[in-house]
């Protein structure tokens, strides 16, 4: 293996962390966009559906986190690229963090929204779970309204990841991106 080779084996993340990186980057993308379309559903059948997909894909991204988690603690993550500026490695940790809190926090808000407004959760349409509180409605109307602005929030975070990611690419030309690529892209 070459030198180059295998600094790059050590720069890039480990395979699970990639596949879950990507599962969770099209969930999230795919999860923006019903979200966004659940109000023009017309009323009936098919927005219930398209609810119920939402939530159950919500659930999965709670899952797919904790697993992120889990794999973080436990394998670890390879150290900064060796060319990238102090203030950009504050920011890309801080977005980091910030897409994994609201990563954590967007689908437990949306759960307890919706045991709030005493709707049912039916995951896949296979196992349905109990709700977490007391219909209150009230406090289902405050976090829904919490839940949207967080994924307008997730949403911006994301597409700042998104352009760092490719002006690493595109500009830079540095190792940033192929860290986290799957293998034999890029």
């Amino acid at each position: 293996m070459m030198e180059n080779d295998m600094r790059s084996a050590r720069m890039s993340y480990p395979p699970l962390a990639k596949l879950l990186h990507w599962l969770v980057a099209v969930l999230v993308i795919v999860l923006i966009v019903l979200g966004l379309l659940l109000g023009s559903f017309p009323e009936g059948a098919v927005q219930n559906t398209a609810y119920d997909l939402h939530k159950s894909l919500g659930f999965t991204l709670l899952l797919l986190m904790i697993a992120r988690l889990a794999n973080r603690l436990i394998a670890g993550v390879p150290p900064s690229e060796p060319t990238i500026e102090r203030w950009q490695i504050a920011a890309s940790h801080a977005v980091h963090g910030l897409l994994y809190l609201a990563l954590f926090a967007q689908p437990i808000i949306g759960l307890i929204a919706n045991s709030a407004f005493g709707a049912p959760l039916n995951l896949f349409w296979l196992i349905e779970v109990p709700p977490l509180i007391d219909k209150n409605e009230e406090l289902a109307d405050r976090l829904f309204d919490l839940h949207e602005t967080l994924g307008f929030i997730i949403a911006g975070l994301a597409a700042v990841h998104i352009a760092a990611a490719l002006y690493h690419y595109f500009i830079r030309k540095d190792g940033v991106l192929q860290r986290m690529a799957p293998e034999g892209w890029a």
